[in-house]
């Protein structure tokens, strides 16, 4: 009996210890960092702009993110209680922030040859860019010069994925790539190759490309010159 007693003391003690350990969990409005993340991938996995991301949460310069850190993906003043409790202070969950200025579009080139073969909001695809016909391993360009801001296939459903920033209003995204030719940190300039054209849905050769306004993933059609 005495021994059974000890035994539900010991069960109680590690539920109340359990229960008093805070939950691992995301709400609607924050990110939870995970390893091998970046701010940029971070912004793009969720359409948001960096630099929005960099000062909703205070970052300095962006770069000061790591593992296990809480980012609210909401402006102070938009966010969940449960946001802003993890705010450093309650004025910085309430001073509204001005906006971004926006930045001129840069002088955009095609990223490769082919046609395209799924329009922009389009199946198969994530539907944020358009995904042009080509052959394995034939060159992948930069649409316009600028400095390669992620460069890995940890953003599910893009494969191997370069993701280049322009200016503070636009970044471009080049995916399914067989091979990355650059890496994070990198400048390139415009028709500098980056990568070669791998396997996309279907185990088709294209590549996925895309364009972002603000963090917004915008038509490329648009903004690309005719041919």
């Amino acid at each position: 009996m005495l021994k059974r007693a000890y035994i539900m003391i010991g069960m109680s003690l590690l539920l109340a210890a359990c229960s008093s350990q805070p939950k691992w969990y995301e709400d609607p409005d924050t990110h939870i960092v995970r390893s091998g993340e970046t701010l940029y991938s971070i912004a793009f996995r969720y359409g948001k702009s960096p630099e929005e991301l960099t000062r909703w949460n205070r970052l300095g310069d962006g770069s000061l993110i790591y593992p296990g850190q809480v980012l609210r993906l909401v402006p102070p003043t938009g966010s969940s209680p449960r946001a802003s409790t993890r705010t450093t202070s309650t004025r910085q969950a309430t001073t509204p922030l001005p906006k971004i200025p926006a930045q001129p579009s840069p002088q955009w080139r095609w990223p490769t040859s082919g046609r395209i073969d799924v329009e922009f909001g389009e199946k198969p695809g994530p539907g944020t860019g358009v995904l042009i016909d080509g052959k394995t391993g034939q060159p992948v360009v930069a649409a316009a010069a600028g400095r390669v801001v992620y460069a890995g296939s940890g953003l599910i459903g893009y494969g191997q994925l370069i993701i280049l920033k322009h200016n503070e209003t636009y970044l471009s995204a080049y995916g399914y790539n067989d091979s990355l030719l650059v890496k994070e940190g990198d400048q390139v300039q415009t028709g500098q190759t980056i990568a070669r054209m791998g396997l996309g849905p279907e185990r088709r050769p294209l590549l996925h490309f895309e364009i972002r306004e603000l963090g917004k993933p915008v038509d490329p059609q648009r903004l690309l010159p005719g041919r």
